[in-house]
């Protein structure tokens, strides 16, 4: 049985799914039900249903996120430009995955 890797529709985290069966959409119970309320407040208001409405405070998390990725990737071209050893641009690639990996969750 192979297993493939999807997001989390509410808060991006990864799910592992199988092939058996209806994909999954969200990780837990809890972001279902953050889900179907986003989607009760929207009605009537005009605002499309699959819009992604963030607070102020889930908004500069966001950037804070995107920040510290961009500083890891020009960390990165740094060691590269004074000749950094496979070892140091190893770690630093491993450090801007998984920033960019956080930077890509919306909440």
């Amino acid at each position: 049985m192979s297993r493939r890797l999807l997001s989390c529709l509410w808060c991006g985290r990864e799910i592992v799914e199988s092939e058996v069966g209806r994909r999954r959409r969200y990780c837990r119970q809890s972001c279902r039900q953050r889900a179907y309320e986003h989607r009760n407040s929207l009605k009537g208001t005009g605002i499309p249903e699959d819009s992604v409405v963030l607070s102020a405070q889930e908004a500069a998390d966001l950037a804070d996120r995107w920040f510290a990725a961009r500083c890891a990737a020009e960390d990165v071209a740094t060691a590269i430009g004074e000749g950094a050893d496979t070892t140091e641009l190893a770690a630093l690639s491993e450090t801007l995955l998984k920033l960019a990996h956080e930077a890509e969750r919306l909440r």
